[in-house]
């Protein structure tokens, strides 16, 4: 069962995300990854910031989270990881189909372009990378991670977003570093 995360999940929440994010471990820059990946203040800090979780449920259990962040005029995927038990079972698909029946406009996600599984597992559910001048300008305009983050990271953009950015060529068009901030 999927279903809306409550206050009572943040240990669930938290403990999904650190045993998941294991997966990064030696694969996303050394100075990029620390123990725990992300603290319960940083868990908090998103949450505070609007990421709002979701959670898909096994026999009481959640199993699998992914986080949307209503950022104006695009959402965010945020913070999607399932517990290392249960991978390989749809389950991240599932929650990825579920947020985006909730929103009817533009989604984008960012990853680490390290992360070849992440990357492919939205390729395969219809995202399509973004050039890299529009990643920097995106991660820059809706996310709040450091610049080193921003250089080692990849942002994919779901088919509404595309087709409103591409150009007449079918490539993903740049914007000039002042347009429409």
């Amino acid at each position: 069962m999927i279903r809306l995360c409550a206050p009572s999940d943040f240990a669930a929440i938290y403990a999904i995300i650190n045993d998941a994010a294991q997966a990064y471990k030696g694969i996303i820059p050394a100075d990029r990854w620390h123990e725990p990946y992300m603290t319960r203040d940083e868990l908090t800090h998103e949450m505070a910031e609007g990421v709002v979780f979701w959670g898909l449920e096994r026999d009481g259990t959640l199993v699998g989270v992914m986080g949307i962040q209503d950022r104006g005029e695009v959402h965010l995927i945020r913070h999607a990881y399932v517990a290392t038990h249960a991978r390989r079972q749809g389950i991240g698909a599932r929650l990825l189909h579920h947020l985006e029946s909730l929103v009817s406009g533009p989604i984008l996600i960012g990853t680490w372009v390290a992360a070849s599984w992440a990357i492919a597992f939205y390729q395969k559910n219809g995202y399509g990378l973004v050039s890299e001048a529009e990643k920097d300008r995106l991660l820059k305009r809706y996310w709040h991670i450091p610049e080193r983050q921003v250089k080692t990271s990849v942002v994919l953009a779901n088919k509404r977003w595309l087709d409103a950015h591409q150009s007449p060529t079918g490539r993903v068009a740049d914007h000039a570093a002042g347009d429409s901030r």
